[in-house]
């Protein structure tokens, strides 16, 4: 499966840092400084610097304010609404977009199977395990969110994708049997195909590096590895050489832990058949 990346190189701006750069391009395209424009936005002139820098995000009167001193036209209050209603949590937001510019992707998940791969009946069921009254056209849009992110596994080309499993979750039961063997025989399909490497880790593996949670490792052409480290509500995405390198170093002892592809196949395929047999 490795391959020549054909995509045209595009360097790695977070959500926030490319909203701060289109401010910047604009505010000096009308010749302005950032005290001329934070006068005109009724704000101090470190707050634009620190919309510039991505640091914070202006209130939606705020983005109004500078489409109207700037003459943009709504274009900043439509970026910042576009932002604002991102169908990823906050706290993912900027690792789904490296993620879509990846050109490698390495997770581990401990419980659950990781968002990129979820069928969209998986993807409901754990939304609404964190619902207590869900809201079905939110819940409508998560899973639409989700589901899109598995577009990129259709891509023939990028990214190269190398993914491993506590056995757990294969025998967690999310969302009933029905869908737990639906979920696993994606998975095998896209190990089939050749789109994704896989490998699981037995509970006969005993502890292992990444065990406390989720984490996935991103390669890009033109800008440093990253690493985003998931928790329940919440999750960071570091770029700092060090720790992404130990992170790094701690998937390797765990991808050596794992059962080889071809046994963790064997694996998946043989408790799909024990949930289909549920059914």
């Amino acid at each position: 499966m490795p391959h020549e990346d054909k995509r045209e190189t595009r360097e790695y701006l977070p959500p926030r840092k490319h909203f701060g750069q289109e401010l910047r391009i604009a505010r000096e395209a009308a010749g302005l400084t950032q005290q001329q424009l934070g006068e005109g936005v009724v704000c101090h002139a470190s707050l634009i610097a620190h919309f510039e820098a991505g640091r914070r995000m202006p209130r939606a009167e705020d983005a109004q304010r500078i489409d109207k001193v700037l003459g943009t036209g709504g274009r900043f209050h439509r970026m910042l609404s576009i932002l604002e209603e991102a169908k990823y949590a906050a706290h993912f937001r900027e690792a789904a977009e490296a993620e879509r510019l990846a050109t490698a992707i390495y997770q581990f998940a401990v419980s659950l199977v990781p968002g990129i791969f979820q069928t969209a009946d998986y993807a409901r069921a754990v939304y609404r395990s964190g619902e207590p009254n869900p809201n079905p056209k939110r819940m409508d849009e998560l899973v639409k969110g989700r589901t899109l992110r598995r577009l990129m596994l259709e891509d023939p080309e990028t990214p190269m994708v190398w993914v491993v499993l506590s056995e757990a979750v294969t025998r967690t039961v999310v969302g009933g049997p029905a869908v737990m063997a639906e979920q696993l025989r994606d998975l095998a399909r896209l190990m089939r195909d050749d789109r994704i490497y896989l490998q699981i880790v037995p509970f006969s593996a005993g502890a292992h590096a990444t065990m406390g949670s989720m984490v996935t490792l991103m390669s890009f052409d033109d800008a440093p590895d990253m690493a985003y480290v998931e928790g329940v509500f919440t999750g960071a995405l570091f770029d700092d050489p060090h720790l992404v390198r130990r992170l790094r170093q701690a998937y390797d002892l765990t991808r050596a832990a794992a059962l080889p592809p071809a046994a963790s196949l064997a694996l998946i395929e043989s408790v799909a058949e024990d949930y289909e047999n549920d059914c």
